[in-house]
């Protein structure tokens, strides 16, 4: 297969993001003012609470069973490795260049998070549609390739809320004079509600004595520990809703009563289904247009370190790409991977992503380091058409 082939295979989806892009930026110019500050603050929203949730729940009900999930045990290891490795990286950046500490959640959530979503539902289809495509019958790699992409947008939202959220939220908090307030006032719209409260400010109620206590007792005992850390850890707000929907999507999947209720064209229920998966297909193009918007900023400028946007662009583009190569070769060497090139292509891929556009949600959602997200994303999608179609052409050329 021609080495041209491949490039031009790669080079097509990181060219729809980049037009999408393009448009979004010129909807938030002054003079056309569709997606100003205000209407990507209520979009943000829109996408946070129901268009990712719909796509992640939807895709995987669809794609994943039973059967497939345990071939796929890997790829969560994967992406929690880009994860470590990552963030791990950015805190020697970060230490490095002595960069303010509000900006240290940032950077480290843009060094550890990858768009494991937007970006592998745009690329993986469109390479298995291209004709210099090494991934077989176009039809046959676009539903498996839904799969992976589908369970690795699911993973990849579990720890981004459950990882990356707390650290964005946690430094924001430390370092914004308004910190109290803004958590205050995103009470309503964050997936978790603060939990570094110190235990001793807390009123627990008095137990009752351990010795000779009767089973009443007992019971009563049990209550209350669990009552204190109910308080002290809202359960209902411990996930994020697209965390919900992940496993919403894994129930319907797996089991089969459920999957007989609502997938399929004679499943009774299908118009449930069916209504979340064209909820979740506006998912993709609108964080897109976000990012195109946000970058507005970008081109502005602002206070961050240029030594800081090298730091992510090289950790996320050079030094994780090449350690992703030796992991999942070493993970195919030992058997821990199955042997579809596809599968392989995606694992690599998920090391070589730009940084998580879920960030700049965050970022909103705290009013802190907007601007900077902005300038880090301009920098890093602007080089995401070579960083990606080098890296893209790379890997299948490496798993053909």
């Amino acid at each position: 297969m021609k080495i041209l082939d491949l490039f031009i295979a790669a080079f097509i989806p990181v060219l729809k993001v980049l037009l999408l892009t393009a448009l979004g930026l010129f909807l938030a110019l002054d003079r056309i003012d569709i997606l100003g500050d205000l209407a990507r603050q209520h979009l943000n929203k829109v996408v946070f609470f129901v268009f990712n949730p719909a796509l992640v729940g939807s895709s995987l009900a669809d794609h994943i069973t039973a059967e497939g999930i345990g071939m796929l045990w890997f790829m969560p290891l994967n992406i929690l490795i880009t994860y470590i490795v990552g963030s791990s990286l950015g805190w020697i950046v970060l230490k490095t260049t002595k960069a303010p500490y509000d900006l240290w959640g940032l950077v480290l959530g843009c060094c550890a998070a990858g768009n494991l979503g937007n970006m592998l539902f745009i690329i993986i289809p469109a390479i298995c549609k291209e004709r210099g495509s090494p991934f077989g019958d176009a039809d046959a790699c676009y539903r498996q390739g839904m799969v992976y992409s589908a369970l690795s947008m699911a993973i990849g939202a579990i720890y981004m809320w459950s990882y990356v959220y707390n650290i964005v939220r946690i430094y924001s908090s430390c370092t914004n004079s308004e910190g109290e307030k803004l958590d205050n006032s995103t009470e309503n719209i964050t997936p978790m509600e603060e939990t570094t409260e110190k235990l001793s400010n807390s009123r627990m109620r008095p137990l009752l004595p351990l010795n000779g206590c009767s089973a009443v007792q007992l019971l009563e005992k049990i209550k209350q520990c669990f009552q204190t850390f109910a308080t002290k850890f809202n359960l209902r707000k411990l996930f994020a809703p697209s965390t919900i929907a992940a496993i919403i999507g894994f129930m319907v999947g797996i089991i089969p009563e459920f999957r007989k209720l609502l997938i399929g064209e004679h499943a009774p229920l299908r118009v449930v289904e069916g209504s979340a998966s064209l909820l979740g297909e506006a998912s993709i193009p609108t964080v897109t247009l976000i990012v195109g918007a946000n970058l507005l900023r970008g081109l502005k400028g602002t206070r961050i370190q240029l030594s800081l946007i090298i730091g992510v662009i090289v950790i996320r583009y050079i030094a994780l790409p090449l350690l992703g190569v030796g992991i999942v070769k070493g993970a195919i060497h030992f058997g821990f991977v199955k042997s579809d090139p596809l599968y392989q292509f995606v694992l690599l891929l998920q090391f070589a992503l730009p940084p998580a556009v879920n960030i700049g949600t965050m970022t909103q959602l705290f009013r802190a380091g907007e601007s900077e997200y902005s300038v880090i994303m301009l920098w890093t999608y602007a080089l995401a058409s070579f960083s990606l179609t080098f890296w893209t052409t790379f890997f299948m050329w490496l798993v053909k």
